[in-house]
């Protein structure tokens, strides 16, 4: 630190809120925690969302007792004029954050600023690793993150000789159950925080959408280390065969609902990945749901922090597939009445009651549908940022718009992630009451997904046809005999 005295006072932006932050080194200092009320106003939050932040806030401030002190301003700046001292700062997790903290650096309402403490990889080391590399692979990534945190490792070579056990993470939802047999995942008990949070949420009556109900995420350290324990001892087994299934009985299946927590700064990834690892070397938990839950933590968690910082601020602007259709406003209102399709109605309840779906439901079939429908990728990101309870602004450019659009052009995935009613009958039990059938892409019952996969390849089959991952695609949609008058029912549809 080069402008920061022993006893400066740290502040804790809301995803900066455990130990990792203000422990340790800095258990010493008095800390400054601020509600700015511009930024609840700023854009058209998620209702749920803003009640995880704002309670997060509160029980910081009272857990941290007479460290803390909890301002309420119009603004930031305005917070930290009137707590009248310099304050030391960890790297905010956003460029637009980092910007403004620059900005209160030169005005001398910022000491110095830190690293970031949150992620087990420090970002100047995954530049080290990022070097020259225009194509990424996360498997590169997440193998090197084993290596060097020794996470499922014999020596230098991987637990059970395999670095990924993805293909026995895919198996579709069991047959003739509507819920899995795991018990139901860790929620917090609301106390008199929540409900004053409630209460001023209604009195500032803020443009959000979507529906109030209990809290059903961790906020603090101790809930985030109760749902961890909870998920390790009693769902973790059954994580990983199911884990890329979708039911509509069971929103929540055995996937751990920790990317809450994790994202608000409470609970340390390195934390959940080394309590994977002993259920593991307990005998308490499979390989493979081990390595599958360490994945998508150690590895795409962390791989998704680092690319939104190595890829620029500019990167949500990339728009390789020129889509330019906005967002209809049954998707941006949540309004699943509206929609007939089985998963995609499921779907946006889930973004409407919870603000929460599981990763396949965001790619295969929101994501999925976005990319048939030539959705704008920037809006479709602020969507997602805005709209889900862990939708933090680091968070969701690289998984939009590369992941799940492939407006990137291919610098993070190889394919686009386009699928037909095929896949999502095989991964769901969605298409067994659903209207449109999945085997059908012509006529009043077609399904949407079925018909827009086709209409997607059409319109994209150059660069489909140029790449070895979907030329086969392209010569399976030319050999379709009612291609023209799917694109012609495609091109006036309304109805999903």
């Amino acid at each position: 630190m080069t402008g920061a005295r022993d006893d400066t006072p740290l502040w804790l932006f809301a995803d900066q809120l455990g130990p990792a932050v203000h422990g340790g080194d800095h258990a010493h200092r008095e800390v400054l925690l601020v509600e700015a009320r511009h930024a609840l106003r700023k854009r058209r939050y998620y209702r749920q969302k803003l009640h995880i932040v704002l309670s997060a806030l509160r029980h910081a401030d009272r857990d941290l007792g007479d460290r803390a002190t909890l301002i309420t301003a119009d603004t930031y700046t305005d917070a930290l004029q009137r707590f009248g001292r310099p304050v030391l700062v960890h790297q905010p997790t956003s460029f637009a954050a980092e910007k403004f903290v620059h900005r209160l650096e030169e005005q001398g309402l910022v000491a110095d600023v830190l690293p970031t403490p949150t992620f087990a990889l420090p970002r100047a080391e995954f530049e080290q690793w990022a070097g020259n590399r225009t194509r990424f692979r996360m498997e590169d990534f997440y193998r090197d993150q084993r290596r060097r945190f020794d996470v499922l490792m014999r020596g230098s070579e991987p637990e059970g000789n395999r670095w990924n056990f993805d293909e026995e993470n895919r198996e579709p939802p069991p047959k003739k159950q509507t819920r899995l047999d795991v018990p139901a995942p860790y929620q917090p008990r609301e106390d008199d925080i929540d409900d004053q949070v409630r209460h001023d949420l209604d009195r500032m009556d803020l443009d959000t959408v979507g529906a109030d109900g209990p809290r059903l995420f961790a906020v603090t350290p101790t809930e985030a280390q109760r749902a961890l324990t909870r998920f390790i001892e009693h769902r973790l087994p059954a994580f990983g065969r199911h884990e890329d299934a979708i039911m509509g009985g069971d929103w929540a299946m055995s996937h751990s609902l920790l990317s809450v927590p994790l994202n608000l700064g409470v609970l340390h990834p390195l934390d959940a990945v080394h309590a994977a690892e002993q259920a593991y070397r307990n005998r308490c938990a499979p390989l493979a749901a081990v390595e599958g839950f360490i994945r998508q933590i150690l590895g795409w968690c962390e791989y998704m922090w680092h690319l939104y910082w190595h890829f620029g601020e500019n990167y949500v602007d990339h728009n390789e597939l020129n889509a330019h259709t906005p967002l209809p406003d049954w998707w941006k209102d949540l309004d699943a009445d509206a929609v007939t399709a089985e998963c995609l109605r499921h779907a946006l309840l889930g973004v409407r009651d919870r603000g929460c779906t599981h990763h396949i439901q965001r790619l295969m079939v929101l994501g999925n549908h976005a990319l048939q429908r030539g959705y704008h990728p920037r809006e479709l990101t602020e969507w997602f940022a805005t709209a889900y309870v862990d939708g933090f602004r680091w968070v969701m450019p690289t998984n939009v718009v590369g992941m799940s659009q492939h407006a990137d052009g291919g610098r993070l995935a190889t394919k686009p992630y386009a699928a037909g009613g095929a896949y999502i009958n095989k991964m769901s039990d969605h298409c067994g009451d659903c209207a449109y059938d999945p085997r059908k892409r012509l006529g009043d019952d077609a399904c949407p997904f079925t018909a827009g996969y086709w209409s997607f390849v059409h319109r994209h089959q150059n660069r489909l046809a140029r790449n070895n991952r979907t030329r086969r695609v392209v010569q399976s949609m030319e050999r379709l005999g009612d291609l023209e008058d799917v694109l012609a029912q495609e091109k006036g549809r309304t109805r999903f």
